[in-house]
């Protein structure tokens, strides 16, 4: 899903200087740095000892506040680390901003696209600027290289081309489209609305099955399909849906039965899951499709979510005796960055090179499975661990025992923190996301009552 490119371990430039040049330009980032500023100011005046009067120091946050905090700074990624022009989100970028990398992965984009939602709806930027850009996203994309109406997993965010010999990626290409689904019913605008359904209209679903009963991973133009298949329960469900649902080249409801759902029990915690992948599989199906208050012949998924998260939870205090920063406030692990480069690691069974890094959006992405758990220990990060908090949130990791912190953040784990700390606030990617049809017969068409 992420980019396994490794992360480059440069020293962090220094933000206040580059921030003041930067507010001049943008309203919206000077809105934004202001209230990031405004704490960090009250953190500085804490630790330096400073006057503890109401005059200077602001009042706690709310939690809705606090979340707010991290959508703006989110926000500001998905606006900046994207091409003006195409629309297409870079893959990953600087955490303090002034990237000039243009590799852009359709996942990010399809985050991306899903931020510009929630931006016009909170007012984050001027209505008319977002729907400019959704509307010369959709429209780049329209002229970008496919296969079936799949898109390249990276792509240069300039030209549209492929990019690292990637592969066509039917995953990513779901992602992508819960993005355009999302400005589908958001925007009240013909033309994005015609482009949308176009692009969704163009996926030949049955095409990426390979002549099987579940879909391929992907397909190269070198090698044709990839050998490996979304064969076991993970982020594959909107996938599925998507494709049951579609009213143009849809695969039968009954492959809604083709995947294996194993379980897993685990301090006395029984869910569904893979076990060979990480936190985020119980994520990102969810931060578009509402499960809530839903079942089929195997699971309410949403509580599947919510006892994986406990359950990865117990599982990162269990490791507390080997690294002494993991507590009842500070935990998770998921794919994400490490002092080594990108790694898939977590837990339960454990699997990766665990060494005590924290990953704020396995925290972040699980927010309305666990909410105040997840919440208390996105605040304890940025109040003990102030460099983790950098232009567009938090760094995609760091290492409170060895110093280490990421220079990086990516698009998708950025993405995934700001969807759910909205749906968890709102709904409002759940309600916008399920106003598409085609999704809510996807879901009826399998069986979930």
């Amino acid at each position: 899903m992420s980019s396994p490119t490794p992360t480059p371990l440069l020293s962090r430039r220094e933000m206040l200087a580059r921030m003041g040049r930067a507010m001049l330009a943008s309203p919206l980032l000077n809105l934004a740095w202001m209230n990031i500023a405004w704490m960090n100011m009250a953190l500085i005046g804490m630790s330096c000892g400073g006057s503890k009067t109401s005059s200077t120091s602001p009042p706690p946050l709310t939690d809705d506040q606090f979340l707010d905090e991290i959508e703006r700074a989110i926000f500001l990624y998905f606006w900046e680390q994207a091409s003006s022009t195409t629309g297409q989100v870079k893959d990953r970028a600087f955490a303090a901003g002034n990237d000039t990398r243009t590799l852009s992965s359709i996942a990010a984009t399809g985050f991306g696209l899903t931020a510009l939602c929630i931006a016009d709806q909170r007012g984050y930027m001027a209505s008319a600027n977002v729907i400019a850009r959704v509307q010369a996203t959709l429209s780049f994309l329209l002229q970008m290289p496919n296969q079936n109406g799949f898109f390249y997993h990276f792509v240069d965010m300039n030209t549209g081309q492929r990019a690292n010999s990637s592969e066509v990626s039917s995953i990513d290409s779901a992602i992508l489209m819960c993005g355009i689904l999302s400005c589908r019913q958001h925007f009240q605008d013909q033309q994005i609305t015609s482009m949308a359904t176009q692009l969704y209209q163009q996926v030949n679903w049955p095409w990426m099955l390979n002549g099987g009963g579940t879909f391929s991973m992907g397909w190269t133009p070198e090698g044709g399909f990839l050998s490996g298949r979304w064969d076991t329960y993970s982020e594959l469900m909107m996938l599925y849906l998507l494709a049951i649902g579609a009213t143009v080249n849809p695969i039968p409801a009954s492959a809604w039965q083709a995947f294996s759902r194993p379980s897993l029990t685990y301090h006395g915690l029984t869910y569904i899951t893979n076990l060979n992948a990480p936190l985020f599989i119980h994520q990102y199906s969810h931060a578009w499709f509402d499960f809530r208050n839903k079942q089929d012949a195997y699971a309410n998924y949403f509580n599947n979510s919510v006892t994986a998260t406990q359950a990865h939870k117990l599982f990162c205090l269990s490791l507390a005796s080997q690294f002494s920063d993991y507590s009842n406030n500070l935990w998770g692990i998921t794919a994400s960055d490490s002092v080594n480069g990108y790694a898939v690691w977590g837990g339960p069974p454990s699997m990766g090179p665990i060494d005590g890094s924290i990953v704020p959006c396995a925290a972040g992405g699980s927010i309305p499975f666990l909410s105040s758990d997840c919440i208390a220990v996105l605040r304890g990060i940025q109040t003990q661990f102030p460099k983790s908090w950098q232009r567009y949130s938090f760094v995609d990791a760091f290492n409170p025992l060895s110093g280490w912190y990421d220079t990086d953040v990516i698009g998708i784990d950025l993405g995934i923190m700001m969807l759910m700390a909205e749906n968890q606030r709102t709904g409002f990617v759940w309600n916008t996301f399920m106003k598409n049809p085609e999704a809510v017969a996807a879901m009826a068409a399998v069986g979930f009552h």
